[in-house]
């Protein structure tokens, strides 16, 4: 089986009207009004229309309703850990494969599979109610509610400057913007396809698929009615793809009552991932991290010779919860530490190894670094000095790196309070508002944590330097 990596949008904002005779397991009779959630009556045709397509039973323990996220899913009866909960045959999903093969044929070399599948969506959008998708593609959130970072405006986009979210966000626009060039020719030579599609046409699918799409055997694949599942930070269920069987299934991860809603893990992602990739943020998100960039200073005398052994040298690197590399030579990702008194797990340990050769003060303690590392496993400054004076160092210029982070999040901070911001009328406007609230308030807790670390740690190493200072001397 494959497992399913996630890219996708929450918070629904839209409806859609279906006509189809309904199946449910919850009554739409006056015992309805009692549900706490009943089901969304916009959608009661969409899941018989969907196991007609499939042509096989998808879920009968799931029903459409609404939540505060918008459009979602709800246990229509007891559900244990372990049910299975949803199977959507790979026959019922849109992938690559959907694109006409004359088209695809040209696509293939040219541009990734989320371009393709956005390729596929504007091809069944040009047929509209005829599009044998129709009643999926209905779904879909229009362009104007779509709160991805890359639709923010510049206004918009200032209040998340100088956080690598912002720099991701004008990547991401150009790798859109790129792929839109290479096309635009395939759009304009298939016309009774696509018919005439405009830039901001192709961005809008682009970031649909980006944000619903998920990893299959195909490249990647919108799974229908499994993509109304929302996201929990803490759920261990994820969607997964069986090859043999050619479906994809999602399995519970706990237990739920009926009208519970259930929801699924799209990864253990930070609130800059989150913002860019699907438009939402989460408050308290125990996945946040921040990205620190470090640097030796042009003014270093020994800025030639530092540089040179980074170059030599590999730092000690990490990887992320979703086996990701967090640390380049410059470039470090740290996590919130439980504790300031523990072990510093959160804190990796190349940007600290940065720091202890950006604190070195003459050639040799440079050149025994590089020994040290040639006798080992080639990585740079990963242990601890010996001597206590000069690890406090190196710890004390990573700690004012950080205090300095810290001072830009309270300012970025203070910049979005009401009595500093002229509030808009427009509740999207808040709504991106407060995304960029979460998003610095997260990184502040990440932040400091690091910092009471850090101070911890010197505090402690100083305490040891003073009892090297105070102990008697005899003479012999």
């Amino acid at each position: 089986m494959l497992l399913s990596t996630p890219s996708r949008y929450r918070r629904r904002l839209f409806t859609v009207s279906l006509r189809f005779s309904a199946k449910s397991n919850i009554s739409s009779s006056s015992s309805q009004a009692k549900l706490l959630n009943p089901p969304d009556e916009d959608c009661r045709g969409f899941l018989p229309w969907l196991e007609e397509k499939a042509g096989a039973e998808i879920s009968t323990k799931l029903y459409i309703g609404k939540s505060s996220y918008g459009r979602s899913l709800f246990a229509s009866q007891h559900i244990q850990r372990g049910d299975c909960i949803l199977k959507v045959p790979f026959k019922a999903q849109i992938a690559p494969d959907n694109l006409p093969r004359d088209v695809k044929v040209i696509l293939v070399d040219e541009v990734d599979h989320v371009s393709m599948v956005a390729v596929a969506i504007l091809a069944e959008t040009k047929h509209g109610k005829d599009s044998r998708w129709a009643p999926y593609i209905s779904c879909f959130p229009r362009l104007e509610e779509m709160n991805s970072t890359v639709f923010w405006s510049e206004d918009e986009l200032n209040m998340i400057y100088g956080s690598t979210v912002y720099e991701e966000t004008i990547k991401q626009k150009f790798i859109i913007r790129d792929a839109f060039s290479k096309i635009r020719p395939v759009l304009e030579t298939f016309p009774e396809v696509f018919g005439s599609i405009l830039y901001e046409d192709f961005m809008h699918a682009y970031a649909l698929v980006k944000s619903r799409a998920w990893e299959c055997p195909k490249g990647v694949s919108l799974i229908p009615f499994a993509d109304f599942l929302n996201h929990d930070g803490f759920s261990e269920a994820i969607v997964v793809n069986d090859e043999e069987k050619q479906e994809s299934e999602v399995t519970a991860d706990c237990n739920y009552a009926p009208e519970g809603e259930v929801r699924i893990s799209y990864g253990k992602l930070a609130n800059a991932t989150l913002m860019l990739d699907f438009g939402f943020t989460i408050q308290h998100n125990i996945h946040d991290q921040v990205e620190i960039q470090m640097s030796v200073p042009d003014g270093d005398i020994l800025h030639q010779m530092k540089m040179e052994i980074f170059q030599r040298h590999e730092l000690p690197t990490i990887c992320d919860a979703n086996d990701v590399k967090s640390s380049s030579w410059n470039c470090f990702t740290i996590r919130e530490v439980k504790s300031a008194k523990g072990k510093g797990k959160g804190i990796p340990q190349s940007i600290r190894a940065f720091a202890r050769v950006l604190s070195c003060t003459r050639p040799e303690d440079l050149s025994d670094l590089a020994v040290e590392a040639a006798q080992n496993d080639g990585r740079l400054a990963r242990r601890p000095f010996k001597d206590n004076s000069r690890e406090i160092r190196a710890h004390t210029i990573l700690l004012s790196h950080i205090n300095r982070l810290i001072d830009q999040c309270h300012a970025s901070i203070k910049s979005l309070l009401p009595r500093s911001f002229v509030v808009s009328a427009s509740g999207r406007h808040s709504f991106r508002r407060q995304m960029a609230m979460d998003l610095h308030t997260g990184e502040l807790r990440v932040l400091k944590s690091a910092s009471a670390w850090l101070e911890n740690y010197c505090e402690k190493l100083s305490k040891g330097v003073a009892k090297m200072v105070d102990r008697p001397t005899y003479n012999t």
